[in-house]
């Protein structure tokens, strides 16, 4: 046998057909999502959207190659439905879903605060639905999503849900009960984070620098703590410690921050954000 004999011939077949994926509402964050399906090797035509504006339907099928359907054949051809609409917006949605769909379809919600029992009972047919609270740094790939698997809802299920989000960010499986703490800790975080850079930079400015200067010192230094949490696995107290020293300029800071009681308002800003969380799910119980 020769060499050249001995060199297995190159696997032509097909790669394996992904789930086909419909995202009901292409906003920014169910762009984000196709757009990470896509670079995890999503193919275009796995992936249906649905839009009710044309210009912007047009401008997501020219950049992303996905094809705009209606309900209807988004409902009739896809394995799983992406709802990716606004809370407000889920009554006329389900109107128009409900006898659409059955047990085989996987419904996933990435609307805030509404149960998969609201889902099971509006659309009815053992309507499998796994509740999903990501956040907006999905739109780089850095998500942060907790799921939670409705009463018909599969381990089987909850994997796919895991490994289409995978592609996002990071993923952890909660109990349904806890979501509202998820969307108000995680959920919502983002605009934590973002509210403080704005204040940080306010600072910077009223201590004589320039808004770009300000800009720069406070984005780099935010991404560098971050980046040490997460890769140290240190507590945040050890990490503060760190830098703060003996009658500092740190310490000084921070017991001023103490003195106006910064961390109970995070504490009630935070719960409150989750009771608003619950006011919106109570808002479609009777639907």
């Amino acid at each position: 046998m020769t060499d050249r004999d001995s060199v297995p011939e190159a696997d032509t077949s097909p790669a394996p057909a992904n789930p086909v994926v419909a995202v009901l509402g292409a906003g920014k964050i169910g762009e984000a999502l196709m757009s990470g399906l896509l670079h995890s090797g999503y193919r275009p035509e796995e992936l249906l959207f649905t839009e009710r504006h044309p210009e912007r339907a047009a401008e997501l099928t020219e950049r992303l190659a996905a094809r705009h359907v209606e309900l209807d054949e988004a409902a009739a051809t896809a394995d799983v439905l992406v709802v990716a609409v606004k809370p407000q917006d889920i009554d006329p949605l389900l109107e128009r879903l409900a006898g659409l769909i059955d047990g085989r379809t996987l419904l996933v919600s990435l609307c805030a605060g509404l149960p998969t029992a609201l889902f099971e009972r509006r659309l009815g047919g053992a309507c499998p639905v796994v509740r999903v609270m990501p956040n907006t740094p999905m739109v780089i790939g850095e998500a942060m999503c907790a799921i939670s698997p409705g009463s018909h809802a599969t381990d089987a299920h909850v994997k796919l849900v895991e490994q289409l989000l995978s592609s996002v960010g990071e993923v952890v499986s909660i109990p349904e009960e806890k979501q509202d703490a998820v969307t108000a800790l995680s959920g919502s975080g983002p605009a934590y984070v973002f509210f403080l850079v704005e204040a940080m930079i306010d600072a910077g400015i009223l201590l004589g620098l320039p808004r770009n200067v300000a800009e720069k010192l406070i984005i780099q230094s935010t991404y560098g703590a971050t980046k040490m949490l997460a890769e140290t696995g240190e507590h945040p107290v050890t990490l503060r410690e760190a830098v703060t020293s003996p009658g500092g300029t740190t310490i000084n800071a921070i017991r001023e921050l103490e003195n106006h009681g910064v961390r109970a308002a995070f504490l009630s800003a935070i719960e409150a954000a989750r009771d608003r969380s619950v006011e919106l799910g109570k808002a479609h119980e009777d639907s």
